[in-house]
C-alpha cells in the first residue's frame, strides 16, 4: 500500500532513507527465537497513532481478532501440544525510526516469535535489518512495493512475507480487465511520474496489455490541473485511460476528464481505494470509474469471508475492510506456517511461511511464491456515482 498523504513521514517514496535505517542491534542469536514456556509470543508493530494510523489501526483489529479466535478455539498445534499466542504489540508512531527500534524491542527484549506489521513499504523497509538480525519473519498486510521482499542483490529476502499481493501483479490484473472484461482494446495512460508506485504499476500493465497504448502522458503528484494533458489526449480515440497514481491526483483527474466531456472507463490501482476519490471527483463524475483492491464485501463471499465479516462486526460494531482483512490472513498465516512444521521457533516459522499452499484466508486462496508473494484473486471494484456496484475477482 503507497498512501503519499497520509505516508509522507513513512517515506514510503523516498526509499533511499528507509535503506540506511534500524541501525545496530543486538541479535536474537545465531539460530532465531526459540519457543519458549507455554505460548507462542507473536508481535504487532502497529502504526497505531500518526499519518498512517487509520491503516495501522485496522491491522490491529484484524490481528486481535485472529489471535482471540485462534485462543478461544484451543491455540496453535505445535507438534502434539496446543499452544496459545500471546499478542506482544507497540506503537511505532508512523514514524519509520520508531518502526526500527519497535521490531528491535520485539525481537530481541520480547523475544516474539514472528511479528505481524508495519503496514507500509517504506516502513517494512526500515523494519528489515532488525528483523533478519533476529531471523524473526515478518508479514506487511500493505507494503506492496515489489522490490520489497528482495534484496539488493535480487534473491528473496528470508524474513520478509506479505499478506498482499506487490503492485506489478495488480498492474498486470488491470491489464487483462481492461482487454478481456471491458474489452478496451486501446489505452491511454495518464501516470504519476514522481513515485515508484506509479511508474512500477505503468511498466507491468504495458508488460500485460495485449491491446494498443495509443499515448502515455505523465505528470507529477500534487498537481492539480490537468486539463492540459486530458486536453492533448482527448482525441486519441482509447476506449479507457489508465491512471496509475493516488486518489488525491486521481481524483481531480475524473473530475476535469467528465467535466471534458470524456466518459470511457478510467482505472486505476489501490491508490484509488479512499472514499475521498469521490468527494474529490463529485459524486456524478466518480462513475465507470474502476480499482484494484485486496478484499471486498460483494466479492468475498465464500463461508470463511462471510463468517469474519460477522465476526469482525460484532467484535468492532463496524464493517470488516481491507487491511484488518489482511492482518486477520496474515496471522493465520503465521499459525499455519507453525502447525506445517511442528515448531514455533522465529526461522522455522520462515520456512513454514515460505511453503504455504492454497492456504484458505479470507481474501483468498494464497500460495506464497519464491519471492514472498501471496498469489491470489485481485479484487477489481466498479464504482458508479460515487458508489460501488460491482467486484470481479480476477486470478
Amino acid at each position: 500500500m503507497h498512501r503519499k498523504k497520509f505516508f509522507a513521514a513513512l517515506g514510503t517514496i523516498a526509499l533511499a532513507s528507509t535503506l540506511v535505517l534500524a541501525g545496530c542491534s543486538s541479535s536474537a542469536g545465531s539460530s532465531g527465537n526459540k519457543q519458549t514456556g507455554n505460548t507462542i509470543k507473536l508481535g504487532g508493530n502497529f502504526e497505531l497513532s500518526g499519518a498512517a494510523a487509520q491503516y495501522g489501526q485496522a491491522m490491529e483489529r484484524g490481528t486481535k481478532l485472529a489471535v482471540e479466535q485462534i485462543n478461544k478455539d484451543g491455540g496453535v498445534k505445535v507438534g502434539s501440544k496446543k499452544l496459545k499466542i500471546k499478542l506482544i504489540q507497540k506503537d511505532n508512531k508512523s514514524d519509520n525510526s520508531t518502526v526500527s527500534s519497535v521490531a528491535t524491542d520485539l525481537t530481541t527484549k520480547s523475544k516474539v516469535n514472528a511479528v505481524v506489521g508495519p503496514i507500509t513499504s517504506g516502513a517494512g523497509l526500515a523494519a528489515i535489518p532488525n528483523y533478519t538480525k533476529a531471523k524473526v519473519p515478518f508479514i506487511t498486510p500493505g507494503g506492496t512495493q515489489d522490490s520489497l521482499t528482495l534484496q539488493k542483490s535480487g534473491k528473496v529476502q528470508p524474513y520478509v512475507f506479505r499478506s498482499c499481493f506487490e503492485d506489478s501483479y495488480q498492474g498486470k490484473a488491470l491489464a487483462k480487465y481492461a482487454y478481456n472484461t471491458l474489452n478496451a482494446k486501446k489505452v491511454a495512460i495518464l501516470a504519476d511520474k514522481s513515485t515508484d508506485y506509479a511508474q512500477g504499476l505503468t511498466k507491468a500493465f504495458k508488460a500485460e496489455y495485449k491491446g494498443k497504448v495509443v499515448t502515455t502522458e505523465y505528470y507529477q503528484s500534487g498537481d492539480k490541473d490537468f486539463n492540459t494533458l486530458l486536453t492533448k489526449m482527448k482525441d486519441k480515440g482509447f476506449d479507457a485511460i489508465f491512471v496509475p497514481g493516488y486518489y488525491s491526483e486521481a481524483g481531480l483527474i475524473i473530475k476535469q476528464a467528465r467535466e471534458m466531456g470524456i466518459s470511457t472507463p478510467i482505472l486505476g490501482a489501490d491508490g484509488f481505494a479512499d472514499p475521498k476519490l469521490a468527494k474529490i471527483a463529485g459524486t456524478n463524475n466518480t462513475t465507470n470509474v474502476y480499482y484494484t483492491t485486496h478484499f471486498d464485501t460483494l466479492a468475498n463471499t465464500d463461508a470463511k469471508a462471510t463468517n469474519y465479516m460477522k465476526a469482525f462486526k460484532a467484535k468492532y460494531n463496524e464493517d470488516a475492510g481491507t487491511f484488518d482483512a489482511l492482518a486477520y490472513d496474515a496471522t493465520y498465516m503465521i499459525k499455519d506456517a507453525i502447525e506445517s512444521e511442528k515448531s514455533a521457533d522465529s526461522t522455522k516459522i520462515a520456512d513454514g511461511l515460505a511453503k504455504i499452499k492454497n492456504f484458505n484466508g479470507v481474501t483468498g486462496t494464497i500460495t506464497m511464491d519464491k519471492n514472498h508473494n501471496p498469489q491470489k484473486q485481485v479484487i477489481i471494484t466498479k464504482v458508479d456515482n460515487g458508489k460501488e456496484v460491482s467486484a470481479t475477482a480476477v486470478k
